[in-house]
């Protein structure tokens, strides 16, 4: 899967730069979520999940929580909250992993949850097998899938201000393959184990060979022809325009009102005591709700319980 966002990318950075509390952020936080945001959409495009892909890391340094969330029609927000200087430059491990306690979740959360069906979430550390802190995202996105999904992985990640792209490569089971070609248990065992498949660890050195300025450069066709040039290539018709990627925010007022809620009666009027109202931010689009007295009081009279949305800081 190899991936390009443009005008959803610059979207999501012109919002957070349009906030006039926030500011657009630093160059290297820039670069980290726009590398998420290509990895979000690499990995739905993959699966093909009905619901949301919610991919978050999370840590002890300057930037506490950074998250990427992709739809099943490939639509995207992204978002970071940053507290602190954040270094020029500064790696993944400088940026969320400072003291070793970062770690990586991914959320799988269906569309239409069945009653008490929860979503599927899958947690890794910033850190390698000996504790070491990886420097880049697409280490950890490889240590994640050969720790909760059992399969060779590699990505190539960059992402800059005009552009976030992502190129994913991954073994797929052979068993079914090796049944119909009559290949022994032990040859598909072989095949199928982790790390020595020659085919697989040919095509993932091939890969990883492509550098950042390329990725971000060229064309699809001139990257797999660079990369590949040797292979019989099958490449499907690609995903763009309005079947492609594209911001799409989900806050809405209802799930606002459903957040209001959860956080209970006496704490909404403690608010609107101090200052005549209450004001929620989308973090994700920059929408703001406003909520007044007579707002506030209609929350709690005889009005249906709305679950709360992560949307909303």
């Amino acid at each position: 899967m190899i991936v390009r966002l443009t005008d959803a990318w610059k979207d999501i950075l012109q919002r957070r730069a349009s906030n006039t509390e926030t500011g657009a952020y630093p160059a290297a936080v820039r670069e980290l979520l726009g590398e998420m945001a290509a990895a979000g959409v690499l990995m739905q495009s993959n699966i093909k999940f009905n619901g949301a892909l919610v991919f978050q890391v999370f840590g002890d340094g300057p930037v506490k929580l950074a998250v990427a969330e992709v739809q099943a029609d490939f639509g995207l927000r992204a978002t970071a909250s940053v507290n602190g200087l954040v270094p020029a430059g500064a790696s993944l491990a400088e940026l969320v992993n400072v003291d070793g306690q970062g770690r990586c979740a991914i959320t799988l959360d269906p569309k239409d949850r069945l009653p008490g069906q929860q979503p599927y979430q899958g947690v890794v550390p910033l850190n390698d097998v000996e504790g070491e802190s990886l420097g880049k995202l697409s280490q950890v996105l490889q240590q994640y899938m050969l720790q909760s999904e059992q399969l060779d992985t590699c990505f190539v990640l960059a992402a800059n201000d005009e552009v976030a792209a992502g190129l994913m490569i991954q073994r797929m089971p052979l068993k079914g393959q090796d049944n119909l070609s009559g290949a022994t248990e032990s040859a598909q065992d072989e095949g199928d184990r982790n790390g020595v498949n020659e085919e697989y660890n040919r095509i993932a050195t091939l890969a990883s060979s492509l550098t950042r300025d390329e990725l971000l450069t060229l064309d699809v066709d001139t990257i797999l022809r660079r990369l590949f040039w040797e292979e019989k290539l099958l490449r499907f018709v690609p995903q763009d325009g309005d079947q492609g990627p594209h911001f799409s925010c989900t806050c809405s007022r209802e799930r606002v009102e459903g957040m209001l809620r959860n956080l209970g009666q006496d704490e909404v009027q403690e608010a609107i005591a101090e200052s005549g109202k209450v004001d929620v931010g989308c973090d994700f689009c920059g929408a703001q709700y406003h909520f007044d007295a007579i707002d506030a009081a209609q929350l709690f009279t005889d009005a249906p319980q709305v679950p709360g949305s992560s949307s909303v800081q």
